[in-house]
């Protein structure tokens, strides 16, 4: 074997793995970020360590192989709070810190904590490397980990405040990359034949089935597959956030949304269905507005590749273990097409028309502050057949995910899993994995704020993605709660716990080196978003909407 140091093989083992982009906050691996450069390796220097690991989580989310990010050891508590978004919304990413020596350890070690604690509740995998000859096996365990099965962050602690104990250290180090586990998923599970027959025959003498697909679905890359079985059966589809546009928005089977974040119509949907076929879906909260869509005791069929969520919270009718593309390939395969209940068909329709048809007032609207639903139906107009779609959590997942439609297979969504302010550093770590593909993030000014300084990073790296900001200068999803606590109470002041100062966002941009402009009125949206993305920068779009109009709170039996 070639006699090498730790840095060198660091980076050609990335490269091998095809990771072109590392997310990082200094000092960390100095000697290997040099080699990263000599290998072709693009080192993005973030402003601060959870921006790093959300600019990794959206890297690795668009292109399905992981996402590199990294920080010394005084960073890892960051870091490792940035992972949490990662490690719930399942993203292969591959954290690398510092730690200081055995010497220094439970000796009140200047900068230091335990980090073991700290990255166990999110990652799937975490190691210590002790010398550089463990590298070779504990990088490629890493990506195995990263990629197979339930995808999920990992974490390689190296030794030395910067890692330098590792990636300056000389050893007879063999760069060995096994295909397999450049990207998710790793391996594609076929289901048990026994298990997919019973399946087809519970799907088949259902009279009100629906389709809840999750985000297995897109990981696996089976959104053709699930609108073929749907369009086979004629069964209605309702998608988590996580897998919105795995069928077009407005084809005649989708319902939209359901759960906390959702459009009535498709809570209703769910309420009604004698059969819930939940496809890469981890049966959640959010999706089923706290296990109550569907009700306990409605028949369930659950597919997923990950055996320990099966029956997690719904006792399953029949639970099929395997990839969500593979198996649904079978179901196709067994299954024989059928005209579905036309009664059923008819009334999941109505749904969706009469939701549509009480949001048109406001999807239309020329208010001025301009309604959030109008920014929206801007946004779906405009956005190009092949974009990627970021929204940050609370309202910006409300609005986009039940307001914008996405209307071609080509187009994808994700959104935060949790994290106030993922949006702006993931819509940049997206950019990243996709530079020909027109990249647009959407949140509100809270979320904003979090992480603005990485305007700068963007414009530093030319990442040149393009942010809307839905910009009514509050935490507006806060407003209702703590107007609510006022309630009774002889003055005071709620604003003070939701509300921020009007600043021109579109300027705080163009100072950071970004394209910046301000829309004060619905009409001037669309030109507005098309300057941005035609700039040739990174583009702050400031959309000024109204404090007053916060999303309705999601329909519950």
């Amino acid at each position: 074997m070639p006699k090498m140091t730790g840095a060198r093989f660091l980076a050609e083992t990335m490269k091998g793995y095809g990771v072109t982009h590392s997310f990082v906050v200094p000092a960390i691996i100095r000697k290997g970020l040099m080699e990263f450069e000599r290998v072709g390796i693009h080192r993005v220097i973030t402003h601060g360590e959870k921006a790093a690991a959300y600019m990794a989580d959206g890297y690795a989310r668009v292109s399905n192989r992981p996402g590199v990010c990294a920080a010394q050891s005084v960073g890892a508590a960051n870091l490792a709070a940035g992972l949490q978004d990662a490690f719930l919304g399942l993203s292969p990413v591959v954290a690398i810190t510092g730690h200081r020596p055995p010497s220094h350890q439970h000796r009140n070690s200047y900068q230091e904590v335990e980090h073991p604690g700290l990255f166990s509740a999110v990652t799937k995998y975490s190691v210590v490397v002790h010398n550089v000859n463990q590298l070779p096996n504990l990088v490629r365990q890493a990506f195995r980990e990263a990629t197979s099965g339930a995808t999920a962050p990992v974490h390689l602690d190296f030794a030395g405040i910067s890692g330098d104990e590792i990636v300056e250290a000389e050893a007879d180090l063999q760069v060995l990359v096994e295909p397999t586990f450049t990207q998710r998923p790793a391996f594609r599970p076929e289901p048990e034949p026994e298990r997919v027959r019973q399946a087809a025959q519970v799907i088949t003498a259902a009279r009100k089935p629906v389709i809840v697909a999750g985000g297995g679905v897109t990981a696996s890359g089976a959104q053709q597959e699930l609108v073929q079985l749907a369009e086979m059966l004629n069964i209605p589809v309702a998608t988590s956030l996580n897998a919105k546009g795995a069928i077009p928005d407005d084809h005649p089977l989708a319902v939209g949304i359901p759960g906390s974040y959702s459009r009535w119509c498709s809570n209703r949907v769910l309420s009604e269905a004698d059969l819930v076929i939940f496809i890469g879906s981890h049966t959640g909260s959010q999706i089923t507005l706290d296990w109550k869509l569907p009700k306990m005791g409605t028949p369930v069929v659950q597919i997923d590749i990950d055996p320990s969520e099966l029956g997690r919270s719904y006792p399953a009718t029949v639970a099929v273990q395997g990839d969500a593309r593979a198996t649904l390939r079978r179901l196709i395969e067994v299954l024989e097409p059928m005209g579905g209940n036309r009664e059923w068909l008819n009334r999941t329709q109505q749904l969706v028309r009469e939701w549509r048809a009480e949001v048109a007032p406001h999807t239309t609207s020329n208010a001025v502050p301009i309604r959030p639903e109008r920014l929206c139906t801007e946004l779906t107009k405009f956005l190009p057949s092949d974009a990627v779609l970021v929204a940050d959590t609370g309202h910006a997942s409300i609005w986009t995910g039940t307001m914008v439609d996405l209307k071609s297979p080509n187009q994808s969504y994700m959104r935060a899993a949790g994290s106030l302010g993922w949006a702006l550093p993931a819509t940049l770590g997206a950019k990243c994995a996709a530079p020909d593909r027109p990249v647009i993030g959407f949140a509100g000014d809270g979320g904003f704020w979090y992480h603005i300084g990485e305007l700068e990073t963007a414009a530093r790296h030319g990442i040149n993605a393009v942010i809307v900001v839905n910009d009514n200068h509050a935490l507006s999803q806060d407003k209702r709660g703590d107007d609510r606590a006022y309630q009774g109470i002889t003055g005071g002041h709620p604003e003070e716990l939701y509300q921020f100062s009007d600043v021109n966002l579109a300027k705080v941009a163009e100072s950071m080196g970004c394209f910046g402009i301000r829309v004060d009125r619905p009409s001037d949206i669309q030109s507005a978003l098309e300057q941005a993305l035609a700039s040739g920068r990174p583009a702050v779009v400031d959309v000024a909407t109204d404090l007053n109009v916060v999303a309705p709170a999601p329909w519950s039996p």
